[in-house]
C-alpha cells in the first residue's frame, strides 16, 4: 500500500487506515473475535494507521487494540492515534486543562498498554478550546513528559481545522470528508498542505451510504447510532450519514453506484476518491467484518479516479447533497 508522511508526526502510513469507533460501541454488536479478526485482516492487507478514542465503548476499542498490538509484538510498525476529551461533558471548555489531559492520556496508556501514545487528538471539543493558547501549552507539556509522541485535532467545522493547522506543533486535523461532504477541499487541505500537516478523513463512506447497500427501508439496531442520532440527538449529526438526511443520501448513493468502475465496489470508490485528493494523509473507514477491511485496503491499489468520473461525482453532489449541507460545515 502506498504510504504517506502523517504531517508533523514524522511517522509514515498508509493511505487507507481504519478507524476503531465500531470496535467499541455504537454500531450494533460486535463481538471481541470479530474486533480482533477485523484488526488483523486489515494490517495484514498493508492498514499500518489505526484510529481510536476513550470513548468508544468507554475504553473497549483501546484495549482491544492493546491486545492486538501485544500479540503482534513489538515490531509491529503500527501508528495508533486516539482521542480524549469526552469523558468530560464535551461542551464544558473548562474541562480542557493539563489535569484532565493527563488523566485523559494515562487512561489510554493503559488501555492501549504503552508507554508512549503515538498521536492524541482532541475529540470535537467546544469551539473556544482551539483558540485558547493553554490548550496547546498543555498539549506541549504533555509531550514533554513523554506521555504522547503528538498530538493534532478531530473537528467538526472548517473553521475548527483553520484555527488549528496555523499552531506550530499541531501535527494531524481529522476531519469528516467524503463525496457527500466536500467544504474542506475549499480551504483546510490546501493550508494544511502548506503548513506540513496532516489530514485524516474520517466518516469517509458516509455511515455506510457510500456502500451503495442501503435502501429507503434500511433499519439499523436500536444501539447503533444511525438510528439514535439521524437529528443529532446524541452528538453532531455529521457523525452520522455526513449530515445528509438518510433518504437523500440513498437516493444520491445510487448515482454514485452508476459511476462505479468495472472492477471497483461503490465504496472503494468512494474511499479512492478521498485519497486522490492533494494534501490527504489517511482515510480511516471503519468496518464490522474481516471482509470489509480487506475490501477498504484493497481501495488503495485502484487507479486514480478518471475525470469523467469525476464530474459525474460532482454532478451528484451539485443535484442532490448540496442544499442539504449546513453552513458551518
Amino acid at each position: 500500500m502506498e504510504s504517506r508522511l502523517l504531517g508533523r508526526t514524522g511517522r509514515s502510513v498508509g493511505v487507507v487506515g481504519l478507524g476503531c469507533w465500531q470496535l467499541g460501541a455504537d454500531w450494533g454488536s460486535v463481538s471481541d473475535e470479530a474486533a480482533l479478526e477485523v484488526l488483523g485482516a486489515a494490517v495484514d492487507s498493508g492498514v499500518t494507521f489505526l484510529d481510536t478514542a476513550d470513548v468508544y465503548g468507554d475504553g473497549r476499542s483501546e484495549k482491544l487494540i492493546g491486545s492486538f498490538l501485544a500479540a503482534r509484538g513489538p515490531n509491529h510498525g503500527l501508528t495508533v492515534a486516539t482521542k480524549m476529551g469526552r469523558r468530560s461533558d464535551p461542551h464544558v471548555a473548562d474541562a480542557y486543562t493539563l489535569s484532565w489531559f493527563r488523566a485523559w492520556t494515562d487512561r489510554s496508556r493503559e488501555n492501549l498498554d504503552v508507554d508512549t501514545l503515538d498521536l492524541v487528538q482532541l475529540h470535537c471539543p467546544p469551539s473556544e478550546v482551539y483558540r485558547r493558547e493553554s490548550t496547546y501549552d498543555a498539549l506541549d507539556v504533555l509531550v514533554d513528559e513523554g506521555r504522547i509522541a503528538a498530538y493534532g485535532v478531530s473537528v467538526e467545522t472548517v473553521d475548527e481545522a483553520l484555527e488549528a493547522i496555523i499552531r506550530p506543533h499541531v501535527a494531524t486535523v481529522q476531519i469528516i470528508l467524503n463525496v457527500f461532504r466536500r467544504k474542506p477541499l475549499e480551504q483546510v487541505l490546501p493550508l494544511a498542505a502548506a503548513e506540513g500537516v496532516g489530514i485524516i478523513a474520517r466518516v469517509p463512506l458516509a455511515s455506510g451510504l457510500l456502500s451503495g447497500k442501503y435502501d429507503e427501508d434500511t433499519q439499523f439496531a436500536a444501539d447503533d447510532h444511525r438510528s439514535y442520532n439521524r437529528a443529532g440527538e446524541a452528538f453532531d449529526v455529521g457523525e452520522t450519514f455526513a449530515g445528509v438526511p438518510f433518504e437523500v443520501g440513498v437516493a444520491a448513493a445510487r448515482e454514485v453506484a452508476d459511476l462505479t468502475p468495472a472492477g471497483a465496489t461503490t465504496a472503494q470508490l468512494a474511499l479512492r476518491w478521498i485519497i486522490d485528493q492533494p494534501g490527504m494523509s489517511v482515510v480511516i473507514p471503519g468496518a464490522r467484518s474481516a471482509a470489509q477491511a480487506v475490501a477498504n485496503a484493497q481501495a488503495a491499489a485502484l487507479p486514480p479516479v478518471d475525470e469523467e468520473t469525476l464530474d459525474g461525482l460532482r454532478g451528484v453532489y451539485d443535484g442532490r447533497i448540496r442544499q442539504h449541507v449546513h453552513a458551518r460545515w
